[in-house]
């Protein structure tokens, strides 16, 4: 019986970058540089034969897109990459079906160009500099501080204490 039990894919909280428990496990973001990736990439020809000229702007805009940097070293990304160009420019055509558009956003999250396929992939965009910015190692350490500080309140901000018990 197929579909029963096991680990789903979204199921259950996602592991969190500022979680003691994941610290534990070395779970980290993979950071992605906020200006996009640079470097060379793969021509669309030799993955889509008979791409249009539309498919090959939008592979080439892609390609300079934060995520990129990712694909660049996951090459088994790279027919993924190919097959959400061609399901986008189907989806911008006017008559497109809801089906069409609905395979374009699933290859979206796949490949990690929403929040959501983000969050999958363990992907986080930051600037350049921020290994090194003064201010970004602060913020993260205020968010680090203000969630195990969460953690131990009841919710409201308020610590719990025990309750005599009536006798």
């Amino acid at each position: 019986m197929a579909g029963h039990g096991g680990a789903r894919n979204r199921s259950g909280p996602a592991p969190s970058m500022h979680s003691a428990r994941s610290d534990a496990r070395d779970v980290r973001a993979t950071k992605l540089p906020v200006g996009g990736y640079a470097g060379d990439f793969p021509p669309l020809s030799e993955l889509l034969v008979d791409a249009t000229e539309r498919e090959g702007i939008v592979w080439a805009d892609l390609w300079r897109t934060p995520q990129a940097a990712q694909w660049a070293r996951e090459k088994w990304r790279h027919r993924v990459v190919a097959m959400y160009v061609r399901w986008l420019v189907r989806a911008e055509d006017r008559e497109a079906t809801a089906a069409t558009i609905n395979a374009a956003q699933r290859l979206a999250d796949q490949i990690g160009l929403t929040p959501a396929g983000l969050k999958e992939n363990g992907w986080l965009i930051v600037p350049d500099d921020s290994a090194s910015n003064p201010e970004q190692v602060e913020k993260h350490e205020k968010v680090k501080a203000s969630t195990r500080r969460a953690a131990r309140t009841n919710g409201g901000g308020r610590r719990m204490s025990t309750v005599p018990n009536g006798d």
